[in-house]
């Protein structure tokens, strides 16, 4: 156990002849306990120091923790971010190609269809231009005959017959 400064002053020395001359012996033990009550204050005051240093050492490392932990959870939250929106990428990229495929499938099927109906419409062009050879080479063999005088002559006829 340390010395207090009670100790050093209430301490009694023997006596002997030719001993030390007691006041100073005294007054170097006052010197002492003074020096003794300066430094036991001075290690209080620093003890306290230490532990308010102490304190402030364990908050920032309370806040050195929380933000390890913080910034391992938002490298976690980019990562499930950057995963997601990769995947959110790669099904819209999905959904374009179906979409890509389903329209150039439907302008296959209306083209085709266009073309069976321009080949329909050329068919009909056809029969119709040789139908229409045809009357118009029987109306003009109708005219080279010798049955358009008679006609002429008969409507002739009737048109007098009809005035009179």
């Amino acid at each position: 156990m340390p010395l207090t400064p009670l100790d050093i002053h209430n301490k009694e020395f023997g006596r002997r002849l030719r001993g030390y001359d007691e006041d100073d012996v005294n007054e170097f033990l006052d010197q002492i306990i003074k020096d003794y009550e300066m430094y036991i204050r001075e290690n209080k005051e620093l003890q306290n120091q230490v532990a308010a240093l102490q304190e402030r050492l364990d908050h920032f490392a309370n806040i050195e923790e929380t933000l390890s932990k913080t910034i391992i959870v938002a490298q976690e939250a980019a990562d499930e971010v950057r995963n997601n929106s990769k995947k959110e990428a790669q099904l819209i990229v999905k959904e374009a190609e179906k979409n890509a495929d389903r329209i150039i499938n439907e302008s296959l099927a209306k083209s085709r269809k266009i073309a069976l109906e321009i080949e329909e419409l050329k068919k009909q062009a056809s029969i119709y231009r040789t139908r229409f050879k045809t009357l118009v080479e029987a109306q003009l063999e109708l005219l080279g005959t010798d049955q358009w005088d008679s006609l002429e002559i008969k409507e002739t006829q009737e048109n007098r017959l009809e005035r009179s």
